[in-house]
């Protein structure tokens, strides 16, 4: 059952606060990354740090979950910038003595071999325990299946995706740990369903069909992926060759993901109930997948960040206590600025309006957007109004990527002291931007971001958005008040790549110039009224104890009595009114 929901007033005031521990269902969260700490560099961005955010909420919680993951021995990359500006990737052999040998190991058969995994408990950075799978240790012949994160090639990549979910269940059961629910952060868990499937044919004698329908009841499922392209995909040959099958046919496994395999699609068709990560993610996933026979239905659980690892503490005690934020602010803001002269080289003001965007470089993220129209731009670079800081990875094998970090580059290199470039983003880089630029920029081609999670985290720390609306965005921000959204100049959403770009363009250098810049320079007191709605927004509504909460209340429990009355989940879309946020400032 979940503890109680208690309302507070005062400095508190409309936001829900949570106690009283959380003592069933019992998760076993699969995910293939994990963002704990930048210490322990086993992540490559937003996933990774969300699944490290939740079990953090769940450390928080005493909810009883478990998470299940690979100690990816050479990270994802460190990339840095040559000097022609465009990024390299180095693969240092990390030190992870600090991690805990269980002495438990498990093995998988892939490729012809039986491979042997190492478990090994990470419980050290406030999180509820992740169990690491691992292939790269003294006499093994496999340690290039868990050695780069996403990197090598197509059977690199499926031999991990089986290290994680069948050696995984593995190791849960070599543990002892019980399980009432499977929970895959997307869908490179999908051999998890297939083991469990197996074990339920071979174990317990019943039929594909009946070990099927048994196991949607005890796996939900999340997905992330907004863009069918990027939803992972495999052929049939390249799973037999690895045996991937792990027991099961070649007519059963089409049942499951289709021809070619689609890692999503069967992810869909093993749970009882699957999610998207924000509302407005969900009515795009429910209408990319809607066509698709025996799927589990498809809500909505907006993400959530975990605020004691990502807000200040100087901000979050004034904003408990009504003190002046302004202060603690310009704190963070002078962190950030000192990093980066030592870094970079570079001198800004901290006077100045510092404008931060930081993602993974994605070309629908159009981090290059601000600068299409240079006769607008320039004279505020020029004139020190406005301070740009940028910092993100791409893909190692990904050129495109790395193109528009070379394009970012170039301008760092031509307003030396307006605009910056930070190389080598991680969790570190990430929270010295997250709290200390004066607004955090936003502007995807909607609707392709699924969520946000860097929004959120500046929000959390007074820092205020200047937004699409796009993912979570929707549901929180207003205009104004606590950010800016593009959408209230352009006066309409277009989904037209080709106008979509320009209209927000327009809109960006509209919002910027009329609003973001005179509120700045021209109006402290509304910039701060601005900074304590951010945050008053921010704290609970997208945190990630409310995220834990609402998926214990929403996808977890009624996934367990579903199965215990043997009914399958209606699809639904409306959440408890508990989880409608406080509400917004008016």
């Amino acid at each position: 059952m979940l503890g109680r929901l208690v309302q507070f007033t005062g400095s508190a005031a409309n936001k829900l606060r949570l106690f009283d521990k959380i003592v069933s269902p019992r998760i076993a969260y699969f995910c293939m990354e994990y963002g704990l700490d930048h210490k322990l560099p086993i992540y490559a961005g937003g996933l990774g740090v969300l699944a490290g955010d939740y079990l953090k909420a769940a450390k928080d919680l005493d909810a009883p979950l478990v998470g299940i993951g690979i100690l990816w021995n050479q990270d994802y990359t460190e990339q840095f910038i040559g000097e022609d500006g465009y990024p390299y990737d180095i693969y240092p052999n990390y030190d992870f003595s600090s991690v805990k040998d269980t002495g438990i190991t498990v093995s998988v058969r892939v490729r012809g071999a039986d491979v042997t995994c190492k478990v090994h408990k990470v419980d050290s950075f406030g999180n509820a325990p992740v169990y690491l799978l691992d292939t790269n240790f003294p006499g093994s012949d496999h340690g290039w299946m868990t050695n780069r994160l996403y990197g090598g090639v197509e059977q690199d990549r499926v031999a991990a995706e089986m290290i994680l979910g069948i050696a995984g269940v593995r190791a849960l059961r070599a543990l002892g740990i019980e399980v009432d629910i499977y929970h895959f952060n997307e869908g490179h868990a999908v051999f998890a369903g297939v083991e469990l499937i197996r074990e339920k044919m071979f174990n317990e004698n019943m039929s594909f069909e009946d070990a099927w329908k048994a196991t949607q009841k005890e796996v939900v499922f999340t997905t992330h992926t907004p863009v069918e392209a990027g939803n992972e995909t495999w052929d049939h040959e390249l799973l037999q060759h690895m045996e991937a099958y792990n027991g099961l046919t070649h007519e059963q496994m089409h049942d499951l993901g289709g021809d070619p395999f689609n890692m999503t699609i069967a992810a869909l068709r093993l749970s009882n109930i699957a999610n998207a990560v924000s509302k407005l993610h969900g009515q795009t996933a429910r209408n990319m997948w809607g066509d698709v026979w025996e799927t589990a239905p498809i809500i909505s659980v907006t993400n959530g960040v975990h605020v004691g690892t990502w807000q200040d503490k100087r901000i979050g005690e004034a904003f408990e206590k009504g003190e002046d934020l302004w202060e603690p602010h310009m704190a963070c803001k002078k962190e950030l600025i000192d990093f980066i002269g030592k870094h970079t080289g570079a001198s800004l003001n901290p006077d100045a309006l510092l404008i931060g965007f930081a993602r993974r470089a994605a070309p629908y993220k159009r981090s290059e957007l601000i600068f299409r129209d240079l006769e607008v731009v320039h004279p505020l670079l020029k004139e020190g109004k406005i301070q740009l800081v940028f910092s993100g990875k791409a893909h190692p094998n990904d050129t495109l990527g790395k193109d528009i970090i070379q394009k970012l580059v170039r301008m760092d290199r031509k307003y030396r002291d307006s605009v910056v470039f930070l190389e080598n983003y991680n969790m570190e880089v990430a929270r010295l931007m997250v709290r200390g630029c004066d607004v955090w920029l936003n502007n995807p081609r909607r609707p392709l971001e699924a969520s946000g999670t860097s929004g959120m985290k500046a929000a959390v720390n007074g820092v205020l958005n200047l937004s699409v609306v796009d993912g979570w965005v929707a549901e929180g921000l207003q205009h104004g008040l606590s950010g800016w959204l593009m959408c209230t100049v352009c006066g309409r959403t277009a989904h037209r790549a080709e106008n979509q770009d320009e209209q927000d363009l327009q809109a960006l250098y509209n919002v910027l110039l009329t609003e973001v810049i005179p509120t700045y320079y021209d109006d402290r007191s509304r910039w701060n009224k601005m900074i304590r709605a951010s945050i008053d927004m921010a704290h609970y509504q997208f945190s990630s104890h409310r995220m834990l909460r609402e998926y214990y209340d929403v996808i977890y429990q009624k996934t367990l009595l579903c199965r215990d009355k043997n009914v399958c989940i209606q699809p639904f879309e409306k959440m408890p009114e508990e989880y409608a946020g406080q509400q917004r400032l008016q």
